[in-house]
């Protein structure tokens, strides 16, 4: 027979197995489509695999083309001829300095985490293919990046609240696109895929140039992985005795000191995580000075927070200007560290500040000057009702929203 004529050959297997592995037991998942062909092969597929679980299929529309809004309207027709239901997300970019794409990223991703937080999803799955993991290691490889960098687009990771699935990666664009034109199936092309003023376009021409092996490229990315969970391994080893209280974090300094400074910079990123609830970690360069600084036992601050040498302890802890920036919270979230109960109508949370300090004879809490003016207080108005880490004053609670746990999570993190 012709080889022309050979059957595309069929991804579900592959994509399947991977849907078993990572969201098996899972009850609800999201699926988030864009109407490109890798995200409608995948909301196909995952159609076919739920096996009676709960399927829930988002577009979010960025607004950033003519006919983004037509778009989503027929992701939600294949969404509903495959008897799935169908959300449009949609963002408002108006106003939003920086990049524009690096912004479009970052609103996509709250977009469908608050969409999948409030559908009770246990995760949601993303259409990324061995090409998008061999154009990411490529983009960079270009920047410099360290091996957190390289080791792009891991299976699953959790981030925004929520876990993102990336059951896809074993499969090729171009096997993806053969797979439904087999089946008579049609996609939504983007326009901007072909656009040279991209760096994602750029390096996608410059891969087929240069005739680079897409499959080799990803695995070695998947390597890159493995290599990077190695070292979150021996990271967590050196952070076993860490203690979390009262919001802040404190780390022997010899596992420290005898580690490598890549040990001690992962840590490092960590513990910032753990204190301020970021999304991201601090630049690497930031973070490499604040690890100079504390080897000669200097004192500094790190993206909101403050690492402090004492003795043979390392204290991270929250920033009080940055704590005092926080947005007053009626909800009893506040800081992204800390939850209050027992608020009344007209009550709100923020920072207690370093002016009611005195009054409060703050060093019977325990608490260093920082922390105490770092801590969260109840106000009423310009009123300073409580302040529940300084002073007992019940019915008023006050319970940080990370522990240990949490910290050894980030030291893990992907």
């Amino acid at each position: 027979m012709d080889a022309a004529a050979d059957p595309a050959p069929d991804p579900t297997p592959a994509i399947r197995a991977a849907l078993d592995r990572l969201a098996g037991d899972m009850p609800a998942l999201g699926v988030a489509v864009s109407g490109g062909g890798d995200s409608v092969a995948l909301m196909r597929i995952m159609a076919g695999w739920a096996c009676g679980r709960r399927i829930m299929v988002a577009t979010v529309d960025h607004g950033l083309r003519e006919n983004s809004a037509d778009e989503a309207r027929q992701v939600a027709d294949m969404a509903r001829s495959l008897g799935l239901p169908h959300e449009t997300l949609r963002w408002q970019p108006d106003g939003m300095a920086g990049n524009l794409m690096a912004n479009a990223r970052d609103a996509r991703l709250r977009l469908l985490s608050d969409w999948g937080r409030r559908n009770d999803l246990a995760a949601v799955a993303l259409g990324h293919t061995a090409d998008d993991r061999a154009e990411t290691l490529m983009m960079r490889l270009a920047r410099g990046s360290g091996i957190d960098g390289l080791a792009v687009m891991a299976e699953w990771r959790d981030a925004f609240g929520i876990r993102w699935l990336r059951p896809m990666l074993g499969a090729g664009r171009a096997e993806l696109r053969d797979w439904l034109r087999a089946q008579d199936i049609t996609w939504i092309d983007d326009p901007s895929n072909d656009k040279d003023e991209f760096e994602r376009v750029r390096i996608r021409k410059a891969i087929a140039a240069m005739d680079l092996d897409i499959a080799a490229l990803s695995r070695a990315a998947a390597h890159i992985a493995e290599a990077r969970d190695a070292l979150s391994h021996y990271a967590l080893l050196a952070s076993e005795d860490a203690v979390a209280r009262n919001g802040s974090l404190t780390l022997l300094r010899r596992p420290l000191s005898d580690a490598p400074v890549e040990i001690r910079r992962r840590l490092l990123v960590a513990a910032c995580r753990w204190i301020t609830g970021a999304d991201y970690p601090p630049r690497r360069a930031t973070v490499l000075h604040a690890l100079d600084a504390v080897a000669t036992g200097n004192r500094v601050t790190l993206d909101g927070t403050i690492i402090e040498p004492c003795g043979d302890r390392l204290r991270i802890l929250r920033e009080p200007a940055a704590a005092l920036r926080a947005a007053p919270s009626t909800d009893g979230i506040w800081d992204n560290r800390w939850k209050i109960g027992a608020l009344r109508p007209g009550q709100h949370v923020a920072a207690v500040g370093f002016a009611p300090l005195p009054a409060l004879n703050w060093r019977l809490s325990g608490l260093g000057r920082d922390e105490a003016a770092a801590s969260p207080a109840i106000w009423q108005g310009d009123r300073l009702v409580a302040a529940p880490l300084l002073r007992p004053c019940p019915p008023f609670r006050s319970n940080p929203r990370r522990g240990p746990t949490e910290f050894r999570k980030l030291v893990m993190a992907h």
